[in-house]
């Protein structure tokens, strides 16, 4: 057992990677221009009247400003196959889709095909929390694919599922 000594981010980062979770991309075309981000703080079943869902973004995202403009979001809950595809869309440059395929709805929202869940989501509201932003969104459809294998961040690492 390791004793956590002091709050600050190089003790904490390992502590909470402790908890395992699933991997969101979450996406849309704003401009033209397809952007997203990832997130492993994506949490769904926050209501189911209205169906509402929450992810947290970094305040310093440059990435959030644009993609929160779009009037629909993709939430591609990711596959344990998607481990390069979710690097490529965390990545900070470069073209974040570039040979991606992706489906686009006619809201706006790009949804990543192989993925275990697809929901395409409004934002109803944003706070504040620390150093994110906690943006909550209402599920407006929703494809399940139970067959499919989540990814799993666990460890600051990606995981699969075992039976």
């Amino acid at each position: 057992m390791q004793t956590l000594v002091g709050l600050d981010p190089s003790v904490l980062r390992p502590a909470f990677s402790r908890f395992p979770s699933g991997v969101a991309a979450i996406s849309a075309e704003v401009q033209d221009v397809p952007r997203g981000l990832v997130a492993s703080s994506f949490t769904v079943g926050v209501s189911l009247e209205p169906p509402l869902v929450l992810f947290a973004v970094q305040k310093s995202s440059e990435t959030w400003p644009v993609l929160r403009q779009a009037s629909r979001l993709g939430i591609s809950v990711l596959s344990q196959n998607h481990g390069q595809v979710c690097r490529q869309i965390a990545s900070k440059s470069g073209d974040r889709f570039a040979g991606i395929n992706f489906h686009k709805s006619e809201g706006g929202a790009i949804l990543i095909p192989g993925s275990a869940l697809w929901m395409e989501c409004e934002i109803v509201s944003e706070s504040e929390a620390g150093d994110h932003l906690v943006v909550v969104l209402e599920v407006k459809s929703v494809e399940d694919y139970p067959e499919t294998e989540p990814l799993v961040f666990h460890g600051s690492t990606f995981r699969r599922l075992v039976s």
